[in-house]
């Protein structure tokens, strides 16, 4: 993504990165992530970073676990993980099976997490605006706007792709960071690497490697970022 713009990231891969698999949802939490409207998820995500997050920040700066914890609770019953990993992976979920999109899912964002979660420490209490809401509201995609403010503040461009799932919920499935999007990024990035060595040779590179298979996976594709990318 975009160079010092590890907030923005971390709030935004942050919000991805959960493996679904792995994490049972509270009763509260299947509610909540029911809300009314893809505003009213944002709104919601927004509180939730401001009471757990940055009120808590010097509890969490050497207790990762815990954060991670954090970021799961926060994020996970907001976000479609299945369908944005079948989005990642492109043309190549219709080649794998089940089993080979569900290990892959959980590597890669357990990866993604190890990653990106440290940045959301950065975070601080009215960092994220939302825009007002202008259009309409498509159960197949949905935009919310936010605006970032950056240490020196300047703004940031975040935006929330959602859907509507069958039984009713709105779930975002991308992110779009000054117009850079977290699905059509890292499905470059795995389609690359997936050619090159094979899905299961990629997922267990995520297995054993995590945060670092992503780093390799970023410098090997550095000549298809636009400039200023990291």
């Amino acid at each position: 993504m975009l160079r010092h713009l590890a907030i923005a990231t971390a709030l935004a891969l942050g919000s991805v990165v959960i493996a679904a698999p792995a994490f049972a949802q509270s009763a509260s939490s299947a509610q909540s992530s029911s809300a009314s409207s893809p505003q009213a998820v944002v709104e919601d995500i927004t509180h939730q970073l401001d009471t757990q997050i940055a009120d808590h920040k010097a509890e969490l700066q050497n207790n990762k676990p815990k954060l991670v914890s954090l970021i799961n609770q926060i994020f996970l019953p907001h976000f479609d993980t299945d369908w944005a990993s079948i989005l990642v992976l492109g043309m190549h979920a219709r080649e794998a099976t089940p089993e080979q999109r569900s290990r892959f899912a959980k590597a890669f964002y357990n990866s993604l997490t190890n990653r990106y979660a440290e940045g959301l420490l950065g975070y601080t209490k009215g960092t994220v605006k939302i825009l007002p809401f202008a259009g309409d509201v498509n159960p197949k995609y949905t935009v919310v706007k936010t605006q970032m403010s950056t240490s020196d503040n300047k703004p940031i461009a975040v935006n929330f792709v959602f859907h509507q799932t069958a039984d009713g919920q709105w779930k975002a499935y991308d992110i779009i960071i000054e117009g850079i999007s977290y699905i059509t990024n890292y499905r470059n990035q795995v389609d690359a690497e997936i050619k090159k060595e094979g899905l299961d040779k990629l997922t267990a590179d995520l297995e054993t490697q995590g945060d670092k298979a992503l780093q390799q996976m970023d410098q090997e594709n550095k000549g298809n970022k636009p400039n200023g990318a990291d």
